[in-house]
């Protein structure tokens, strides 16, 4: 039980990472993005690529920092990886999304993230193949914390929580003690008004997707520590992170950071009573449980 607790807080640690980058789309664009997942997709393989690229380059960053098997290279990736995919979400928004919402038709908005979260799937599956890879081969030995019970964690999956509680931190901070940030939460709050004000809509616009890619490959890449990376990590983690950004309340970006640990956990804690097949339906059971006592999330607010 503590095992499967202490796993699922590592879970939500990059859940929640994808988590805000989905709720800060939803509440600027007011859309369901269903393709934001496969952000994480890119963001991951991105990483890859520029991780040998580095190691080929720079042998000096190639040695990882022990205990964990992360690399110099990996974490100049992980930085390349970032703006890559901000800049690939903006792009993407640039050829579909905004063509669409300057029609009115944000349902059809929501049809056409289907469409691209199918093509981008397909994409990296052709170009890396469907096989899984990892970002290093060395074998990541758990330290044990407690013999009884016994609990184990991987020195990887320590990095990835206080990295991702370290890039939540920032956000933070950016988002309520900066011009840009106040800027951001009165276009959420009123696009018109905000821009009679003075706001650059569109700027606004592309700094929210930018932001939303980054958080993304960075998650994506946490993942792929934790985990293997393949081609279908974002209609697996599509789910979840709708979930979290569900119960958190879409919007809010503090409701997003727990919601990701909730659902982290609650998945986690689930493997107790339930036989590992049926995971994936916990998040989709929340989302119900939530939208049906609660539908505007733990810190969500009513919106007309």
């Amino acid at each position: 039980m503590i095992q499967n607790l202490l796993d699922g807080v590592l879970t939500g640690s990059f859940l929640s990472l994808g988590a805000i980058g989905l709720t800060l789309v939803m509440h600027i664009l007011r859309f369901a993005n269903f393709s934001h997942a496969e952000l994480l997709s890119i963001g991951a393989y991105a990483a890859l690529v520029f991780d040998r690229l580095f190691e080929a380059l720079l042998p000096v960053f190639a040695a990882a920092f022990a205990p964990l098997t992360l690399t110099g290279a990996l974490v100049l990736a992980l930085l390349v990886s970032m703006v890559a995919t901000g800049a690939s979400a903006v792009l993407i928004d640039i050829l579909v999304f905004r063509r669409i919402r300057e029609n009115g038709r944000e349902l059809s908005m929501v049809f056409a993230s289907f469409g691209m979260a199918l093509v981008v799937r397909n994409l990296i599956g052709l170009v890396f193949g469907l096989h899984s890879q990892l970002y290093s081969p060395d074998i990541a030995f758990a330290t044990v914390l407690s013999f009884d019970p016994l609990i184990l964690v991987k020195p990887d999956q320590l990095f990835v929580f206080v990295a991702a509680l370290a890039i939540m931190a920032v956000l933070h901070l950016v988002l309520t003690r900066t011009t840009f940030g106040f800027a951001l939460r009165a276009v959420a709050e009123n696009p018109a008004l905000a821009q009679a004000n003075g706001v650059n809509l569109r700027a606004m616009i592309t700094a929210v997707w930018l932001i939303a890619g980054a958080l993304a490959a960075a998650a994506g890449v946490f993942y792929g520590l934790s985990h293997q990376i393949t081609p279908v990590m974002g209609r697996d983690l599509v789910l979840p992170i709708f979930a979290a950004t569900i119960v958190g309340g879409i919007g809010s970006v503090n409701g997003a950071l727990l919601g990701g640990f909730i659902v982290g956990i609650a998945t986690n804690l689930s493997l107790v009573i339930l036989p590992a097949g049926y995971t994936p339906a916990v998040p989709f059971l929340m989302i119900l449980a939530v939208l049906l006592v609660r539908p505007n999330g733990l810190f969500g607010e009513a919106r007309e």
